[in-house]
């Protein structure tokens, strides 16, 4: 379908382009663009070298070749002054073939010569951009330091950044993990004070409260009965038997021994 192929090509373009955003860093993308530049100067510069080195070229044939029309003409001036025509006319022919080489080299110098100026014009022009773009570019570089700065800056003092708010989510997790361990050490002793991990314990050992308020009352018990059972047996070793006990005295009390009266007539 190809309305879903372009929604699909352009979401992909688009997403790959917020990521090329994010990743994109302008102080490496001007320093780039700056190095590219300079590589293209370095090109023209090269470009110009080859163009003047051709031209030295040409003009070394030049040189040779005009060398030649001047030997070429006295050969066929002494040709002829000795009397040999065909040989002088041979010597001429060679120097008009020199000749319209010469004519031929000169266009080319001429050529290479026009060349080599346009070249060191645009090489000039393009130096002085680059230079211009050199200095807008650690304008540019500053500037944008400097925003990022401020913007790091601004963000940790309003604790809108994501280090700071990465600070500020371990604090709150420190201080609920700080709250959660100060209400289970107040449980803990509420639990303790209530006497729960007593029942706990007697849970553990299969007894319940009811039981152990029973086995406590029984145990309890227990030991009333067997302290009065003691004083009752302390109480029955420490009295007389029975035979010894006074008559007349109801329930076998100690009767008080009787004063004899005193006899007339004595303490007088």
């Amino acid at each position: 379908m190809p309305g879903l192929s372009g929604r699909m090509s352009t979401v992909i373009k688009s997403k790959i382009s917020k990521l090329l955003d994010r990743a994109e860093d302008p102080a490496e993308t001007l320093e780039y663009s700056y190095q590219k530049q300079i590589e293209l100067l370095q090109n023209v510069k090269k470009g110009i070298a080859d163009v003047v080195t051709s031209k030295k070229r040409l003009q070394l044939q030049t040189e040779n070749l005009q060398k030649q029309v001047v030997k070429l003409d006295t050969q066929a001036r002494q040709a002829l002054a000795a009397g040999n025509e065909d040989l002088a006319r041979t010597a001429l022919e060679r120097k008009n073939v020199a000749q319209t080489e010469l004519q031929s080299l000169d266009s080319q110098i001429g050529q290479l010569e026009q060349q080599q100026t346009q070249m060191t014009e645009s090489e000039q022009k393009l130096r002085a951009k680059i230079e211009q773009f050199r200095s807008k570019k650690e304008v540019i570089k500053a500037q944008y330091s400097a925003a990022e700065a401020q913007v790091r800056i601004s963000e940790a003092a309003t604790g809108v950044g994501e280090e700071m708010a990465d600070v500020g989510l371990a604090m709150q997790r420190a201080l609920d993990k700080t709250e959660n361990m100060k209400a289970r050490a107040d449980a803990v002793q509420e639990l303790e004070a209530a006497g729960t991990f007593e029942d706990l314990t007697a849970l553990g050992s299969g007894e319940d409260d009811i039981d152990r308020q029973l086995r406590e009352l029984s145990s309890t018990s227990e030991v009333d009965s067997e302290l009065a059972k003691m004083k009752a047996e302390l109480g029955a070793g420490s009295s007389p038997p029975a035979g010894e006990l006074g008559a007349g005295t109801p329930g076998g009390g100690e009767t008080q021994p009787s004063r004899a009266a005193p006899a007339e007539g004595q303490g007088q």
